[in-house]
């Protein structure tokens, strides 16, 4: 984990908010799934245009900010066809905890 890129992508109002709608996909973005086929499974994972529009923000700019949460170890992807679907790392999430803990 390179804590200072964790720090960076967290320093955002519209990325934290990301990462907390992550958290409860199913009460954040209810129509999830719509693109993927049965047997395509991307559990708690959100279309990057759900994303899009839930946070108001271009296309370009959201892609961006997914991008660098992705890099910071924030989030993980699957593409499915034309469609990306992000969500949390919960394992990074969980050694970000522990280094709050012990570290700072």
């Amino acid at each position: 984990m390179k804590t200072i890129d964790v720090f960076k992508a967290l320093s955002n109002e519209t990325r934290l908010n990301i990462l907390k709608w992550l958290k409860e996909p199913e009460k954040h973005f209810p129509k999830q799934g719509a693109h993927l086929p049965k047997e395509v499974s991307m559990e708690g994972g959100v279309c990057v245009g759900d994303i899009q529009e839930k946070a108001k923000i271009s296309q370009s700019t959201v892609s961006h900010y997914l991008n660098m949460m992705q890099k910071a170890g924030l989030l993980e992807s699957a593409r499915h066809g034309q469609w990306t679907y992000y969500r949390r790392n919960e394992q990074l999430l969980h050694q970000l905890a522990e280094y709050f803990k012990t570290e700072i």
